[in-house]
């Protein structure tokens, strides 16, 4: 990918404006400037909007805030919204509660090729910690190999990818569909292939399986996964597991839909939308 071409970082969040000023934070301190930030807000109570908006990192990042009524997890919904809102050629999903490293946009672009999408990973932190970090008691973009060293050694992250920088090699290509480390917290493709598989489904509703529904389409539509392990990395705040009641529905969707050739959604990004309820705006 041509270091000029603008990237779309489009991040979710749902009443948790301390994770996502984390974040913010992170994007704010990117060694590679040229990227635009979209908020995508499923709905987050009036406080945590009051919170971003007058945050002046969002302000200094010029972030676009896409907001809609909270009518449950709709994260397949308030995604496709956000591309809906932004520029880029290329973009990158990521979660609020995941804090990119400095070299985060550079990396990615790094891995972008035609015919691609990157699925990164991430670094677990700990309860604790995150309670450190959320407090600005600790600020993790940026620091020493010595420093997780020290944090790993304390039980504070899971492992030390977040280290390691790997080049873009034939390994990273996953030539078959896998469930395995699918996750839309840190995935970036092309614009032009989001739009052919017509974005997210939005008849997936609650926690589950709408990123391994949308990687699945990618698949079958022609554009090969490629790993961002030792690359990407993010490191993940630490919070309680949100209510998994659909998961099991959610999954058995996509099994059905891996025996075969789909690359549709049932409800896509593309959809009329009559009187629609998301509000937009444009800080900075």
């Amino acid at each position: 990918m041509n270091a000029s071409q603008l990237v779309s970082v489009v991040i979710t969040t749902y009443n948790r404006s301390d994770s996502l000023l984390a974040v913010l934070a992170g994007l704010a301190r990117q060694t590679d400037r040229n990227f635009e930030v979209l908020i995508a807000d499923d709905g987050s109570r009036a406080e945590h909007r009051s919170s971003v908006l007058n945050a002046p990192l969002a302000q200094a990042l010029r972030a676009t805030h896409v907001w809609h009524p909270d009518v449950g997890f709709t994260a397949s919904r308030v995604r496709n919204r956000g591309v809906a809102a932004s520029r880029g050629e290329y973009i990158v999903f990521l979660d609020g509660d995941c804090v990119p490293e400095v070299d985060f946009i550079a990396r990615h672009k790094r891995l972008a090729k035609p015919g691609f999408f990157v699925n990164g990973s991430r670094v677990l932190l700990s309860s604790e910690f995150t309670t450190q970090v959320l407090s600005g008691a600790e600020q993790i973009s940026g620091r020493s190999a010595w420093y997780w060293l020290r944090q790993r050694a304390l039980g504070n992250a899971s492992k030390l990818t977040g280290l390691l920088r790997l080049p873009d090699m034939p390994w990273r290509n996953k030539k078959a569909f896998s469930w395995k480390g699918i996750r839309s917290c840190n995935l970036g493709c092309w614009r032009t292939d989001f739009e052919r598989v017509n974005g997210f489904d939005e008849s997936f509703v609650g926690w589950g399986h709408e990123d391994a529904d949308f990687v699945l389409r990618l698949h079958n539509g022609g554009v090969t996964r490629k790993n961002g392990f030792c690359a990407t990395e993010v490191f993940h705040l630490w919070h309680k597991e949100a209510a998994r009641n659909q998961e099991s529905h959610n999954a058995a969707v996509v099994k059905a839909r891996a025996l075969t050739a789909v690359t549709q959604p049932t409800l896509g990004y593309s959809q009329e939308r009559i009187n629609d309820d998301v509000l937009i705006t444009t800080l900075g």
